[in-house]
C-alpha cells in the first residue's frame, strides 16, 4: 500500500538513566566537552563539567567509546542485509532523507533537562540535520545493535536494529547517562525485508505515547523529537502478522559462537553501567541482577495495568533489562474495561491481551534466566529459580498497592483485594470506561455516592451504576473509606485525582492527530502533547476537544497492527 508524502518519519530517542540508574562519570575515553584534567577545581579526565543551555551543536558532544571498547564489532563495514556473526554491534550510518525535512515536534523537557540544550536550538539547521540523520556530531559512531529474541513465543533468530541507529551516549550535568538513538533512520544489516523507515502514523503514536507514559509516572524511553519528510514509503498497514515458526533453539547452543568470557563481559558491562547498587566483586552479582530485573519487571507491568495500557507486542526483544517501556508499536489504552483487550490486530491468538501481560512477563524472564544459567553455579541456579517463582507475588503485591491508591484506600484491610476485584468485575460486566471510572470516583463526593445520585457528567459511573450489584459495592466502598484514619472526603478526592488521569492517549485521539498530520496539519499533535504533559489536571482545551468525554462510536472500529 502506498502512503503519500510527509509519511516517512523518524524519532530521536533517549533512554537509559531515565529509569533512575545513573553513572556519574562519562565513559572512559569519551569525548565530553572540556574534559579539563585532574585539577581539583576542574573536571577530571572523562568527567563532564556542569553546563546548561547549549544553543549550538558545536558546543555539545557524544561518546561511543563505552560501547565500542568492550565488545567485538562487525568486521564487515558495508551496509547490506545479511546474517551477522561474532559481534554485538555493526557500525552503520543513518541514511539521510532525499527530500526536504521538517521538525514537527520536540520535547522541551528532554532537550533542556536531559540533553542540556537550550530550546532555541530546535530552530537551527544543524539540529534538524542531526535529528534527521544528516549530521554526525563530535564523538558519535553510529551503531546498529545485533540481538535475537522470542517473538510470539517462538525463537526468531537474528533480529537486531532494523531501522534504528544508536548514535552515542550523553552524560548530562546531573551525571545521568543517556543513550541516544534515531529510529526510522534507514537500513541496517538487520533490516531483513524492511526499508529502515518509519511512517508518520507509527511515529506520531510513538512520540505521543512516550510523552504520555512519562507524565503518567511510568518508566519509559523518551522521545526528543519528531521529524518528517516528503519521501514516499510503502506499507501494508494490516498485514496478517503471522510469524514463521522456526525450531526453538536452546540458548546454550548460541555460545558456540560467543565464548563465555565475552558473554560475562557483556553482562558485567550492563551491571556496571546500569545497576550501580550491585558490587562488581560480588560473586552473586548475577543473582542480584536477575532479582532486580524480576521485581522491576513485575512493577512495570503492574504500572501498565494501573492505567489500562497494553503494550501489544511483548516479545522478549521489546522488554528492557532496565524495566522501562520501549518499542511502542500496536499499543493501546483500554476504553471499556476488558481483560481480553487486544490492541494488536496481528495478534491472532491474543497472546498479548492486556490480561495476559503479567504471564508474558514471566515467560520473558524465564528466557532471561535460561540465558544466564551458563554463568551460574548449581546453587545459584537453584536460587535463581526461586527468585523467578517469586515473580507472581511481586506482581500481585504491586498491583494491589496501585489499585488501593487509585481507590483512595489508606492502611490495610483484609477485604481490600475483594473490593478491587468486585469493582473490576462490575466494570467488565457493564463495559464501563476504565480511565474515567477511576477518575470520576476521584471527583464524586461520598454524599453523592451514598445517595446513589450520579450526576450526568459522571458518565462512566452512570454506566457502572446499571449493574445490579453497584449499590452493594458502593456500600462496601464507603464503609472502607470510613476506616481511613485522619482522612476526609476532600483529602480523598485530592489524593485520588493525583493518581487517576483525566487524559490518556486513546486510539481515537491518536488517529485524529494522524489524519490531520497526513494533511500537513500538526495542530492536534501539539495539542495532545501539551495535554498529555498534565494528564491529572483539567485543561480547557482538552475538554473542548472532548478528550474526557465518552469515546466516539467510530473509535470502536479502529485497528492497529505491528506496522502501526
Amino acid at each position: 500500500m502506498w502512503w503519500p508524502p510527509w509519511l516517512a518519519a523518524w524519532l530521536a530517542w533517549v533512554c537509559g538513566a531515565g529509569a533512575g540508574r545513573t553513572a556519574p562519570l562519562c565513559a572512559s575515553g569519551g569525548l565530553c566537552p572540556a574534559a579539563l584534567g585532574p585539577n581539583a577545581s576542574q573536571p577530571g579526565p572523562g568527567r563532564c563539567p556542569p553546563r546548561r543551555g547549549a544553543t549550538q551543536l558545536c558546543a555539545w558532544a557524544l561518546s561511543s567509546g563505552s560501547l565500542l571498547d568492550p565488545f567485538p564489532i562487525d568486521v564487515i563495514q558495508e551496509n547490506y542485509v545479511r546474517n551477522v556473526r561474532n559481534c554485538i554491534f555493526s557500525i552503520v550510518y543513518p541514511t539521510p532523507f532525499k527530500s526536504r525535512v521538517r521538525l514537527v515536534a520536540v520535547s522541551k523537557e528532554v532537550l533542556e533537562d536531559i540533553l542540556d540544550l537550550d530550546i532555541s536550538i530546535k530552530g537551527t539547521s544543524d539540529f534538524l540535520h542531526f535529528v534527521s540523520g544528516g549530521k554526525v556530531v563530535l564523538g558519535s559512531v553510529p551503531l546498529a545493535h545485533r540481538y535475537g529474541g522470542h517473538q510470539f513465543g517462538s525463537w526468531a533468530g537474528q533480529l537486531g536494529d532494523g531501522r534504528a541507529h544508536l548514535i552515542g551516549v550523553y552524560t548530562n550535568r546531573h551525571g545521568e547517562r543517556w543513550e541516544l538513538q534515531l529510529k526510522g533512520s534507514g537500513k541496517t544489516p538487520y533490516s531483513r525485508n524492511g526499508d529502515g523507515r518509519a511512517v508518520l502514523r507509527s511515529s506520531v503514536r510513538e512520540f505521543l505515547c512516550s510523552e504520555a507514559m512519562h507524565y503518567l509516572g511510568i518508566p519509559t524511553s523518551r522521545a526528543a523529537s519528531l521529524v518528517v519528510s516528503d519521501d514516499d514509503v510503502w506499507r501494508d498497514q494490516f498485514y496478517n502478522g503471522n510469524i514463521k515458526k522456526e525450531r526453538v533453539l536452546e540458548v546454550p547452543a548460541l555460545f558456540k559462537e560467543f565464548c563465555l568470557p565475552y558473554y560475562r563481559r557483556l553482562l558485567d558491562f550492563i551491571i556496571q553501567e546500569h545497576f550501580p547498587s550491585i558490587a562488581m566483586n560480588d560473586s552473586n552479582r548475577y543473582l542480584e541482577f536477575f532479582s532486580t530485573v524480576v521485581s522491576e519487571t513485575a512493577n512495570l507491568i503492574a504500572l501498565w495495568m494501573s492505567v489500562g495500557f497494553a503494550h501489544g507486542v511483548c516479545n522478549t526483544d521489546n522488554f528492557s533489562l532496565l524495566s522501562i517501556t520501549i518499542d511502542y508499536g500496536p499499543f493501546g489504552f483500554m476504553d471499556s474495561y476488558d481483560p481480553n483487550f487486544v490492541p494488536n490486530t496481528s495478534d491472532d491468538e491474543s497472546r498479548y491481551k492486556i490480561g495476559n501481560q503479567a504471564n508474558v512477563g514471566l515467560f520473558n524472564l524465564s528466557k532471561l534466566l535460561q540465558a544466564l544459567k551458563p554463568l551460574l553455579d548449581p546453587r545459584q541456579k537453584q536460587l535463581a529459580s526461586q527468585i523467578l517463582e517469586g515473580y507472581g507475588e511481586h506482581y500481585y503485591t504491586r498491583f494491589t498497592e496501585l489499585f488501593k491508591t487509585k481507590l483512595g484506600l489508606l492502611g490495610e484491610n483484609k477485604d481490600d483485594n475483594y473490593l478491587i476485584a468486585f469493582l473490576l468485575k462490575l466494570m467488565e460486566d457493564t463495559k464501563a470506561d476504565f480511565t474515567m471510572t477511576f477518575r470520576q470516583l476521584s471527583e464524586i463526593t461520598e454524599d453523592q455516592l451514598k445517595e446513589l445520585h450520579i450526576p450526568e457528567e459522571f458518565w462512566a459511573l452512570q454506566d457502572l451504576g446499571k449493574h445490579k450489584f453497584f449499590s452493594e459495592w458502593v456500600t462496601m466502598y464507603l464503609l472502607r473509606l470510613s476506616h481511613n484514619k485522619g482522612d476526609s472526603d476532600t483529602k480523598r478526592r485530592t489524593r485520588m485525582t493525583t493518581v487517576n488521569p483525566r487524559y490518556i492517549l486513546r486510539n481515537w485521539m491518536a488517529e485524529s492527530a494522524v489524519k490531520k498530520a497526513n494533511l500537513n496539519d500538526f495542530s492536534e499533535v501539539h495539542l495532545l502533547q501539551k495535554t498529555l504533559q498534565h494528564p491529572f489536571r483539567r485543561q480547557q482545551a482538552a475538554e473542548t476537544a472532548g478528550y474526557s468525554l465518552r469515546p466516539p462510536a467510530w473509535a470502536k472500529d479502529l485497528k492497529v497492527s505491528c506496522s502501526s
